[in-house]
């Protein structure tokens, strides 16, 4: 049954390789637990109060809550799935209450330590220091992920026009303008990208020094040995640097410092626009007191660059959160607006 609950999530929902794996460690741990604690019961036998003591045993193992919450979450849809496709005629996981988790704040470089890493002679000045520079201003101006960057072929680099295709989660591709910066990096590297040693490695973009597509472990460790030399952050992995590339955003506050919490809030409330518009390419953000009104003078302004138009709301109210998510609001309209236009045009 697993082996068809992962099936179903390959090709009806086109999860990635990753995804599909975390699923299934996810629901064999499941079952382990079934087999040491429950005399190895099938998995179709579950009941509430053996999820429950799942959960628990997990929490005693000291697992964090959002960790315990994900593999709830693993066998939600694996019951589900059982519901709908097998035999199965009640959910145990729907009336499973989960343990809360704390909202953690973004964790960011600042745009200063990434002029620094950029200006200063950090990178070797062979093959492997050009590549690796490339992986980082590509996570950095792009905001692609690991696996579209590693999977990232060279057909799909348009020089002329100044785009590279990816292919991220569930198969879906999305066109990419880049700068010209990387542009000019990119046209550098594959003047200079070795031959490829193997066949499964031709295609792609991004190979070691032996000519073989590049694999997670190496561009982590890369993307940690630069953010390391500019950054004190605990964590430098390649998603620290989509924080601020999946739209490159820009907080100007007037007259006041706005705190990391603040410019935070903003950054995820633009990060949910990304759902209506994939192409979004950076974020200019004013904040602003009016002297003049003592009740409601918190004052956001937000233009965001999209290709071939800027989109730009203002709103006034009593705090800058209750601004910003008036702005990025009308801001949803407008590229709803701006989409139905080109959908019609075609």
């Amino acid at each position: 049954m697993l082996e068809d609950f992962l099936q179903h999530l390959e090709y009806e929902k086109r999860y990635s390789a990753h995804t599909i794996a975390s699923y299934r460690l996810d629901i064999v741990q499941y079952q382990s637990f079934l087999a040491e604690s429950y005399d190895d019961i099938a998995i179709e036998e579950s009941s509430p109060p053996i999820i429950r003591s799942w959960m628990v045993s997990m929490m005693e193992r000291e697992l964090t809550a959002r960790t315990v919450n994900r593999k709830i979450s693993s066998l939600k849809s694996f019951f589900r799935w059982a519901k709908k496709y097998r035999d199965i005629n009640t959910d145990p996981t729907k009336q499973l209450k989960l343990p809360k988790t704390s909202k953690r704040l973004p964790v960011y470089v600042e745009e200063d330590q990434m002029d620094e890493l950029g200006t200063a002679n950090f990178f070797e000045d062979d093959f492997e220091g050009l590549r690796n520079r490339l992986i980082v201003e590509l996570f950095y101006q792009t905001g692609i992920r690991c696996s579209e960057l590693i999977d990232l072929k060279t057909n799909n680099i348009d020089t002329q026009r100044g785009t590279i295709k990816v292919l991220g989660k569930r198969n879906k591709e999305r066109i990419i303008p880049v700068g010209e910066g990387v542009l000019s990096l990119l046209k550098h590297y594959l003047a200079l990208r070795p031959a490829p040693a193997d066949s499964e490695s031709n295609a792609f973009t991004f190979l070691t020094a032996k000519g073989l597509k590049l694999y997670p472990k190496l561009v982590y460790r890369v993307v940690n040995t630069y953010l390391g030399k500019v950054s004190a952050l605990r964590k430098k992995s390649p998603h620290v640097l989509r924080h601020i590339t999946s739209m490159q955003v820009n907080v100007h506050s007037i007259q006041f410092k706005a705190d990391s919490k603040l410019i935070a809030f903003i950054e995820s409330r633009l990060e949910k626009l990304e759902q209506f518009h994939d192409k979004m390419i950076g974020a200019e953000v004013f904040l602003k007191l009016d002297k003049n009104n003592q009740s409601g003078n918190k004052i956001a302004e937000i233009k965001i660059n999209v290709p071939g138009k800027d989109l730009f709301a203002k709103r006034q109210t009593t705090s800058f959160e209750e601004s910003v998510d008036a702005v990025v609001e009308a801001l949803r309209r407008q590229i709803k607006k701006v989409k139905g236009k080109r959908a019609l045009a075609y």
